[in-house]
Formats: structure tokens, C-alpha cells, sequence
């Protein structure tokens, strides 16, 4: 891409952030309503009585109702009602990521399986966790309010590509850079086992 096209790319990614809205779900405190037997799989596919909802424009409607609260469940809200929801690991999946720039002046964007768009920076962090049974990195980003998205496998891959040592009080890490931010996922040893 030329730095014009890459820029444009960075503008639109910007302006779709920005006209999107999403209901003031953290505003509503309705009664709990009960458990619904909805789950978004680890995948993201939601299933509801078993069966994969199948049309996209009802599972964005319902991804933009998402809570996670405190006592650590997941709930669809509306202004009148709270509904109990499972989830397999993270509410959303990012399934594309576009990146502007090289180096510390790098900035990553990504994009959900239900086409939200998300910067890494400051507000919206990535993190990594390691499946302690496995050894197995699961890559993280922040899209709104408490809610993640697990970036997956082959964006992963290319988030690797784009990583970096840096020292940390003398100790090499290994992590990205985005919007001036350095995310840091770790020791280099204990990423890069041998």
C-alpha cells in the first residue's frame, strides 16, 4: 500500500469507529430476567437451544446488548430486562487486522467477526494469556467497555510477525507496538520456549 492508500485505510477504519453505536447498555439496570439458553462459542458462533444462529444481522443485533458485569457472567440487557448468556472464552472474535505504519509508530487495527472495528491503544489494550495446561497462547484485544475479543489463530500469526524485543528494566520482552504503546506479552524466554 502507498502511504496515501494506507492512510485512507486508517481514515475509514477511524470514521466507522466513530459512527457506530452501540446502546448504552452500562446505563441500564433491569431486573434479572433468568438464564437463556444462548452461548457464543469459542469460535464466536452463538447457538441458541443448540443450533447456530445462522443470520448475522440478529447476532450483531445481539452483540451490541452484551454486558459482562461484575459477578463475572454475561448477560444480553435491554432497559427492561437482564438475561443470563454463556461464553465459551470472549464475546467477540477478531478475525482481520490492518496495520499502519512500522515501529514505534505503528498502529494496529482489528476487526470482529461481527464487523467492529478497534485501534490497539491506550483504552483498548492487548494482552496475552498462556493456557497453563497447554502452554498455549490465547491473544486478546479490548473492545469496549470490559469485552475481548480472542484474536485468532492466523491473525496471530501475523501479530507475531510484527512483534519486537524490547528491554524491560534491563529484561528482554516480546510484544507489539501500536498507537505509542508497547504491549508487552511476556518474558522473550518464556514465549519462546525451546
Amino acid at each position: 500500500m502507498t502511504g496515501a492508500e494506507t492512510q485512507d485505510g486508517l481514515s475509514s477504519i477511524i470514521k466507522h469507529i466513530k459512527d457506530k453505536k452501540h446502546p448504552p447498555v452500562h446505563l441500564w439496570n433491569p431486573d434479572f430476567c433468568g438464564d437463556l439458553d444462548m452461548r457464543i462459542a469459542r469460535d464466536g458462533t452463538w447457538y441458541y437451544l443448540g443450533s447456530p444462529i445462522g443470520r448475522k444481522t440478529l447476532v450483531t443485533l445481539f452483540s451490541g446488548v452484551i454486558r459482562y458485569d461484575d459477578d463475572g457472567k454475561y448477560y444480553l440487557v435491554t432497559p427492561v430486562e437482564k438475561i443470563g448468556i454463556t461464553v465459551e472464552d470472549a464475546p467477540f472474535v477478531a478475525v482481520e487486522m490492518f496495520c499502519e505504519n512500522l515501529g514505534k509508530e505503528q498502529i494496529l487495527s482489528f476487526r470482529t467477526h461481527v464487523d467492529d472495528f478497534v485501534i490497539a491503544n491506550e483504552d483498548h489494550p492487548l494482552r496475552l494469556a498462556i493456557n497453563e495446561k497447554n502452554d498455549e497462547p490465547s491473544p486478546y484485544i479490548l473492545v469496549r467497555s470490559n469485552l475481548e475479543a480472542l484474536i485468532v489463530r492466523s491473525v496471530f500469526y501475523d501479530l507475531v510477525e510484527l512483534g519486537v524485543e524490547e528491554s524491560i528494566e534491563g529484561v528482554p520482552h516480546f510484544g507489539v507496538w501500536s498507537s505509542g504503546q508497547f504491549f508487552d506479552f511476556g518474558l522473550m524466554n518464556d514465549i519462546f520456549k525451546e
